[in-house]
Order: C-alpha cells, then sequence, then structure tokens
C-alpha cells in the first residue's frame, strides 16, 4: 500500500492562491457596484427562482478531464442572461454565487475546490455583471442589448477559464493549463454562442407573455434527455475509440516486450483512472509481478494504492470486486480502504481457461465527483479479457524466446545464447585480458544411456550441469552445447589463468553419482581456447574449442589448450574418411602380425593382428588416425570385419601347416555394444573352420570397465562360443583388478608404459609385479606389452609373468615377413615333437 507523496498535497493547498484573489476582486467589484449602480437587491421571489434555475441548469454538464482534474461545462450561462437583463447587479452575483455553492456541496467535492469554485463564480459574475452595467444599452431586447450580453458573458467565461488555467498551472504544471485552453476553451466559446441565444429567446418570449416561460420548461426536459443520450453516445464513441488504441498498443508493444506498460498506460486512459495495476503471482520460472501505472508519474511503479486484501478477496472468489460511491461493496472490503487515499476501485480476475493468472485492477476515477459505475465494470471486464489473452500470449512468446535460447534439460543456456554472450564479450573486452571458451566433454556418458537408460543418462547431465554451475565463477556463462558437452565463457587476464580455472572446475565437480546400487565416477576432458590468440569471432572459437577437446579426450580426464597442431591433425582425420572407405574398398589395408611369447622357455604362443595403412599421398596412417575416423564414420563395423578374416583366414593357414597359432584382434567398445556382433564372430569361425580357443579378442581397459555392465551380457556370448577375452592397456585407466571379477575375460595385457618402465622406476616395477600376483590369484593370464631389452625380459620371469610381446622379439610384421621370420627364429624339432613353436635365438 501506498500514499501519495506530501509534495502532491502541499501543491493542492496552493490553489488558495488563485482562490483568494478571487475572492477579494469579487468583493471589490460588489462594492463598487452597490456604492455607484445600485444596492438594492430587487425582488426576492425573482431572485430565488432564477437561483434555482441556475442549480437546475448545472445538472446536465460536460466532463472535460484534464490529468487527475475535471472541468465541467454546464448550461449555468442561460438563467445569467436571464438574470444579467432581469435584476439588479448585487442579486445578480448573490444568485450565481449561492447557486454554485449549492451545486458544490451537492457534488461533495474537497473544500480547497468547492471555495476555488465559489470564490471564482463570484469574481467572473461580479465583473461581468460590472460590465453590463456600464455599457449603453437600449431599453428594448435589440441587437444593441445582444451585443452588451454578449460581452458580459464572454468577460464571465473568459475570467472563468483563466481561473482554471491559473489554479491548474499552481496545482499541477504549466502544461495542464496549456491542456485546459486546448481541451476546454473551444467547448466553452460554443458554450456562450448557444446560452446566450437561448437566454435571448427567454427573454423575448418572457416580455411577450410570462407564460412562455411553461415552453422553455418543455424544451429544457426535451433538452435533458437529448443531452442524456448525446452524453451516452459520446462516452460509448470514446470506449470504442479506447479500445481500439488498447488493441494497437497491445499489437504494436508483443514484439518489443513493452507489452505491459502499453497495457497499463492505455487502460488507466481508457478508465479515467488516477492508476491501474497489473498483479500476476509468481508461476513456475516467472517471478511475481505487482506494476501500476500512475497518472503524471512517468514509467510504471513496483506498488499499488490499493490493499492486497482486494486481490486476494478477487482469487478468493474468483470474480470481479468493484468498491464505489454508486456501486457499494462488502464493508469488509470498504473497511480495508478507509486506511488508504483510495475512494473507489474496480479489481477483476485474469482468466486463462478457467484458471485466475492474476489480477487487473483501477483506483480512483479522476475528477472529486466523478466514480466508476456499472457500465465501467462491464468496459473493464472486456479490458481484462483482452489483457489476459494478450499477457498469455506475451508469457507464450516469452516461453518461445527462452526455449529458443536454453537448453530444456538443464535450463542451461544453449548454443545460439552462448555464441551471442561469446560475440559481446569479444566485443566489449578490455586491453590486456582473454575471452575464454571451456568446452567440458562429460566421459562414458554414452555407455550410461546403453547400460540404465536415457533417463539415468539425463540425471548424470543435470548433476553435472548443477556441479558445474555451482562452481564456476559469479562472472561466468555456463551453457549446454551438445549431448554431453558444456560450455563456459567469461574474461580472464591470460590464457594460462583459463587453463588453471579449467583444472579447478575439473576436479570441483569430479566425485561419485549415486544411481541406486551403482555408482559412476564423474570426469570430463576440458578444451580451452581463448580470445585474440586462437579466434577472432565466435563460430571459429567454438569450432577450435571442439578441437581442443577432442584432443582432450584422447587422454581422458585431462585439460588441453588449443594449438594450431591440433586443427591440422583434426582436418588431416577428416579427409581420411572418405580415403578410408575406398581403402576398404580396394583392400589398401594390410595386417600386420606381432608374435606373443612365453617368457620361460620362448615358446611363441600366438600372434595379435594389427592393421595398417599405406595411403598412397599421405604415407602411412597410424591407427590411433583412421580407427577413430572409422568410429565416428560408421566404417568401424567393415575395418573389424575386415582384421577378423585376415587373422582367422591365415590362422587357418598356419593349422593346415602343420603348426597352429591363436590369433588376437584388438576391438572397439563400440563393437561390443553391436548384439548381433558374437553371432558373426561365430559365423566367421564356422567359414574359416578355426577353433574358438584361438581367437583372443583384446578390449581396452577404458572400454570395458566404465563402472557399468553393459558390456557383460555381450562377453558372456562371446565366451560361451569359447573365445579368448583379454583387457589390454591395462593399467592406464581408472578401474582395478577388483572390477575384473566381474567381467568374463581370461587375460590381462600390461600396458607398455609401465613395462618399459620396469627397469629403471621402482614404481612401474610394483605396478607390474601387483597386477601379475593379483591376476594370477584371479586365475588370468598376464601379458607384457612392450618387452624391448634382456633386463625387462629377467625382471618379468622373476615376478612370474607368464606370456609377453615387444620388440625384443619381434616388432609387427607383415604377413610374408612373418613366414620368412618363422623360418628363422622357429626350432623345427618343437614343431615335429607337436610342441609350441620355440625360438631359437632371441635377436
Amino acid at each position: 500500500m501506498t500514499s501519495r507523496p506530501r509534495s502532491a498535497r502541499r501543491r493542492t493547498e496552493y490553489a488558495w492562491l488563485i482562490t483568494g484573489p478571487l475572492a477579494l476582486c469579487a468583493v471589490l467589484v460588489c462594492l463598487l457596484l452597490g456604492v455607484t449602480v445600485d444596492p438594492s437587491l430587487g425582488e426576492l421571489p425573482l431572485t430565488l427562482l432564477l437561483t434555482v434555475a441556475m442549480v437546475v441548469a448545472a445538472m446536465p454538464t460536460i466532463n472535460v478531464v484534464i490529468r487527475r482534474q475535471a472541468f465541467l461545462v454546464s448550461p449555468t450561462e442561460i438563467p445569467l442572461v436571464v438574470a444579467l437583463f432581469v435584476l439588479p447587479p448585487l442579486s445578480v452575483v448573490l444568485a450565481y454565487t449561492v447557486a454554485n455553492l449549492v451545486i458544490q456541496l451537492r457534488r461533495k467535492v474537497l473544500p480547497v475546490k468547492l471555495w476555488f469554485n465559489v470564490a471564482g463564480a463570484a469574481a467572473a459574475t461580479a465583473l461581468a455583471t460590472a460590465a453590463y452595467t456600464v455599457m449603453p444599452k437600449s431599453g428594448n431586447v435589440g441587437p444593441g442589448t445582444w451585443a452588451v450580453l454578449l460581452a458580459a458573458i464572454g468577460i464571465h467565461t473568459v475570467v472563468q477559464l483563466a481561473a482554471m488555467v491559473g489554479v491548474f498551472t499552481v496545482v499541477q504544471s504549466w502544461q495542464a493549463g496549456r491542456e485546459l485552453i486546448r481541451a476546454a476553451g473551444p467547448p466553452m466559446l460554443l458554450g456562450v454562442m448557444i446560452n446566450l441565444s437561448i437566454g435571448l429567446l427567454i427573454i423575448i418570449a418572457w416580455r411577450s407573455t410570462p407564460w412562455a416561460i411553461l415552453i422553455f420548461a418543455g424544451l429544457a426536459m426535451a433538452f435533458a434527455l437529448v443531452y442524456h443520450s448525446y452524453t451516452q453516445f459520446l462516452r460509448q464513441h470514446r470506449t470504442l475509440s479506447e479500445m481500439y488504441e488498447l488493441t494497437k498498443a497491445i499489437t504494436e508493444s508483443g514484439s518489443d516486450g513493452n507489452l505491459i506498460d502499453a497495457l497499463l498506460v492505455r487502460i488507466r486512459s481508457l478508465m479515467q483512472a488516477e492508476s491501474a495495476t497489473l498483479w500476476l503471482p509468481a508461476q513456475g520460472r516467472h517471478p511475481e509481478v505487482l506494476l501500476t501505472a500512475q497518472e503524471g508519474k512517468p514509467g510504471l511503479l513496483d506498488s499499488t494504492p490499493s490493499p492486497a486484501a482486494l486481490r486476494e478477496a478477487v482469487l478468493a472468489r474468483q470474480e470481479t470486486v468493484a468498491v464505489s460511491h454508486r456501486l457499494g461493496a462488502d464493508p469488509e472490503l470498504r473497511e480495508a480502504l478507509r486506511p488508504t487515499r483510495v475512494k473507489d476501485v474496480i479489481v477483476v480476475p485474469l482468466r486463462s481457461g478457467k484458471a485466475v493468472i492474476g489480477t487487473l485492477e483501477v483506483a480512483n476515477r479522476l475528477g472529486d465527483i466523478n466514480f466508476f459505475r456499472a457500465e465501467d465494470v462491464t468496459v473493464f471486464e472486456t479490458v481484462a479479457a483482452h489483457a489476459a489473452v494478450a499477457l498469455e500470449n506475451s508469457r507464450l512468446v516469452d516461453r518461445l524466446r527462452h526455449d529458443a535460447y536454453h537448453d530444456g534439460l538443464t535450463k542451461l543456456p544453449n548454443r545460439r545464447r552462448i555464441l551471442g554472450a561469446l560475440a559481446e564479450a569479444v566485443r566489449i573486452r578490455a586491453p590486456g585480458e582473454v575471452v575464454a571458451l571451456l568446452l567440458f566433454d562429460v566421459d562414458r556418458l554414452r555407455q550410461v544411456n546403453e547400460s540404465l537408460g536415457h533417463a539415468a543418462g539425463d540425471k548424470v547431465l543435470i548433476e553435472v550441469a548443477d556441479r558445474l554451475r555451482g562452481c564456476a565463477p559469479s562472472a561466468a556463462l555456463v551453457g549446454r552445447v551438445g549431448g554431453d558437452e558444456f560450455l563456459v565463457t567469461l574474461r580472464l587476464e591470460s590464457a594460462e589463468a583459463a587453463v588453471e580455472l579449467a583444472s579447478q572446475l575439473r576436479e570441483q565437480i569430479r566425485d561419485e553419482m549415486v544411481f541406486d546400487a551403482l555408482t559412476l565416477d564423474v570426469d570430463t576432458a576440458v578444451g580451452i581456447v581463448v580470445h585474440p590468440d586462437h579466434g577472432s569471432d565466435p563460430a571459429t572459437l567454438l569450432q577450435r574449442v571442439d578441437v581442443a577437446a577432442m584432443a582432450a579426450k584422447a587422454v581422458p580426464g585431462s585439460v588441453q589448450l588449443y594449438t594450431p597442431a591440433l586443427e591440422s591433425r583434426a582436418l588431416h582425420r577428416l579427409g581420411l574418411a572418405g580415403d578410408l572407405r575406398s581403402a576398404l574398398d580396394s583392400g589398401e589395408l594390410e595386417i600386420y602380425y606381432q608374435p606373443k611369447v612365453t617368457l620361460r622357455g620362448r615358446r611363441l604362443v600366438g600372434v595379435e593382428c594389427l592393421a595398417r595403412w599405406e595411403h598412397p599421398t599421405h604415407g602411412t596412417i597410424a591407427p590411433a588416425d583412421f580407427v577413430p575416423v572409422a568410429e565416428h564414420t560408421g566404417q568401424l563395423g567393415r575395418l573389424t570385419e575386415f582384421v577378423l578374416r585376415e587373422g582367422l583366414r591365415h590362422s587357418r593357414d598356419w593349422a593346415l601347416g602343420g603348426h597352429p597359432l591363436a590369433v588376437a584382434v584388438n576391438l572397439s567398445a563400440r563393437t561390443l555394444i553391436d548384439p548381433g556382433f558374437p553371432e558373426q564372430v561365430r559365423e566367421l569361425l564356422e567359414e574359416y573352420g578355426v577353433p574358438a580357443q584361438l581367437l583372443t579378442l583384446e578390449i581396452t581397459e577404458a572400454g570395458v570397465l566404465d563402472g557399468t555392465d553393459r558390456l557383460i551380457p555381450t562377453l558372456r556370448r562371446l565366451r560361451d562360443l569359447g573365445v579368448r577375452l583379454s583387457v589390454d592397456d591395462f593399467g592406464t585407466g581408472n578401474s582395478s583388478l577388483a572390477h575384473l571379477r566381474r567381467l568374463p575375460v581370461n587375460e590381462v595385457k600390461v600396458d607398455r608404459s609401465f613395462v618399459q618402465g620396469m627397469a629403471t622406476d621402482p614404481g612401474d616395477l610394483a605396478i607390474v609385479n601387483a597386477v601379475v600376483t593379483l591376476s594370477q590369484q584371479f586365475g588370468l593370464t598376464v601379458v607384457a606389452e612392450g618387452v624391448e631389452s634382456e633386463l625387462t625380459l629377467e625382471l618379468l620371469q622373476d615376478i612370474g609373468c607368464e606370456i609377453g610381446q615387444g620388440f625384443l622379439f619381434s616388432r609387427p610384421l607383415p604377413y610374408e615377413r612373418l613366414e620368412a621370420w618363422f623360418g628363422a627364429q622357429v626350432d623345427p624339432d618343437s614343431i615335429s615333437n607337436n610342441e609350441l613353436p620355440r625360438l631359437r635365438v632371441v635377436p
């Protein structure tokens, strides 16, 4: 609840600056008339009759509203014309002044207005009477008398208008006085001519016969009826015009976000109210709205003059509440208005269907004698219906705009919003600072979706969004730009600060996430770019941060700052996509084989199949480059089938030659997602006639130990076929040997990074020793990769490792050279004794 400021009340009191001189003028002129012209009051009955006529003539009025004040134009000059002609000067002033006093008391205006109106009427009448008295005139009602009466009535009107302009200027502003002259001046001047004409007709008819008064009484009644109909027509016309302007304003402001401003200003003007208020309770992401357009105050206020009890009553009753002198109201609502300065108010519910979404209200009809009527309630309810539709449409547009710039799942800004914010940050970047863009890529989200369902994946994304939003700096904008990708952008002092912040954020959001009985580790790979070092426009920065994030994913959990070399590699991989398809079609790919040897006895137990690609333009393409290309272009299935076929075909040939060898093929975790893969393996084994135990399928630790059980059904089906399963690159991930107990695997391959450091790093030696010891306890075979020296071989023998492969035995070789290697390195006697082939020497 608010009250009018005290300054407004003090300005109202300034009306005495005009009232006082007017009253003094009236007294002085009356004294002058009484002394110099005629001190008598004339016939009392005639004076009373004309006084009553003046009171009656004031009933039909034209209401002109200037800002907060109402100015009334009425035909009171008609009996004044008659009074000037038939009464002594003092009687004219007395009759008009008393009539005006009665009129003001009947209208129950404020004391300040009452005495101003009475003083103004007395001064204007006194000056008009003095002018009429001193002007020469004939005794009959001729043109000379018409001119004198016209001058007197003109003076009367001008004095009243001048007084009104003066008081409006003092109380409100000079603009209000100017508006009064423009709005009320023409009607008053026109009224002078009409009222003078009617008054002269009455005088002429009266001079002919006093019974003519009956004719004019009938005409007055007819005029009152016509005037009543005319005022209703004018009110309806004005309402229709204001409704049109309101609809137009709603339409024009719907797209620029100024709907509420335009709506309240137009409603206040339409209802001729001092204030119009919109109240919308909090709903969803929309906060509570309480805005008021108030007469004489620019903009919208966040308060309202009416008490909250009225709005609560509307919500409770689901219907309009009106408190007015003419409409009445519940005693409780009247009591609620008593402490306020609200004289009348209408509050209507805003409906969306059957639900009430808020209220619209108007308070204080402009003009002390004006109040809201029953027809105003009907008009206002119609306006509220239009307003409710407009507001619902506005909220719909706002929701669509919000959805267009925000992610529906996490409620974070989306790619479009991030690009806009990034462009703005680039534009306002200060010298000496950089605009950093950090891309967080959530690890293993695909596995969560495939094993637990997309609902679980959505929970992971929401949790990551909450953690990232909670720990990011307040100046940062956090958004989601893809399925498992989140962006953070802000201005920092340097690229090094961006790398440090990315590392801190990654560590802060890393934590366990529990889904029922399953616990997942949330980890991310982070790519970083900064403006201006890595690009000048948002699109370039976003493209390059993707490149950096892709490089970071190659080393799980890493933070990678963009360098041009990363983009060159990404472009190189992109160009390989089409070439890989052609290479698979034309047979450009070749299989190399690396022997696997028992460390005690030098027995050849099998070979690992490794795909190699000799590109006609780029030369040798590493598997680390073309295998990801195959994964992202849908060619992984063809590549895996090619390697399996080549390995099984050669395994069959070796068996037919009398020395069968097991073959090992590397698989991507994505291949094991395919439920038809075990059946494909079975068909290939049958096609080439190779026993299942001679095939080993190797899956990387990161692919098979991802915290979910999504691959276990496929692994069990492969194990049931008799195929051996191996965990490759063990030790590079975040898993432990205990996790292997859940998987149907036969073998563990210790990553070469630990094996090659055994001879010089006690830590690597301890790791390999622990892996070998625990694996043997679990019944798993251990294969050491990267055996390149005799010292490493001896250390592996000492800790009990069974099998090794590496350059100490042989590099990966193509099929023809491997055959030559067999002839040079394998002891023929071991083959004839039906034993595993034994190497004669170690190169």
